[in-house]
């Protein structure tokens, strides 16, 4: 069995989430409207609501369930 490669994440899954938004945002501004851009926009929107998420549950005020 193969190893599996591994490498250290130099940028928090929230920092990476923001950057493909905004490039997903560009990329759909550079379209004309339609169904193709749309799908670009909502898979912004996708990126950016799960960095918001990832923010939310790493916060420290969310307490554990007991």
């Amino acid at each position: 069995m193969p190893e599996r490669r591994r490498f250290k994440q130099t940028q928090t899954i929230e920092e990476r989430l923001a950057v493909e938004a905004e490039g997903l945002r560009e990329q759909a501004n550079k379209l004309p409207h339609g169904a193709e851009r749309e799908a670009l926009l909502r898979k912004a929107r996708q990126a950016e609501t799960g960095s918001h998420m990832s923010e939310w549950l790493r916060s420290p005020g969310l307490q554990p369930p007991e």
